[in-house]
């Protein structure tokens, strides 16, 4: 067998999966999540996904925030700014009651 016989024969790593921009999680498969990670006592990646789903930040955005972007002491603010990296716009995130609890 040639290289190119070798080349020809493999197939595409994509063949057969879906491309492109994926649905949007339905509202049972969030809070089926919400209450897995709080049964599996995940604080922390609640919290993350509680603001990923409140914030629609891009996940670079979402990884590089602190506590103290969204807290002073004790005090948990209702909105955040968050400056994106892609955009280097600031943007002000609203944070409900859910995200501020977990």
């Amino acid at each position: 067998m040639n290289t190119n016989q070798l080349v020809n024969s493999k197939s595409p790593w994509n063949k057969g999966k879906l491309i492109g921009q994926k649905p949007p999680l339905k509202l049972h498969e969030i809070w089926s999540i919400r209450i897995r990670l709080e049964m599996a006592n995940r604080i922390r990646d609640l919290a993350l996904f509680n603001l990923a789903i409140d914030s629609k930040l891009r996940s670079c955005d979402l990884v590089k925030l602190m506590v103290s972007d969204i807290a002073h002491g004790s005090h948990i603010l209702k909105r955040a700014m968050v400056m994106q990296q892609k955009t280097q716009s600031p943007v002000r995130i609203p944070l409900n009651l859910i995200s501020r609890t977990a």
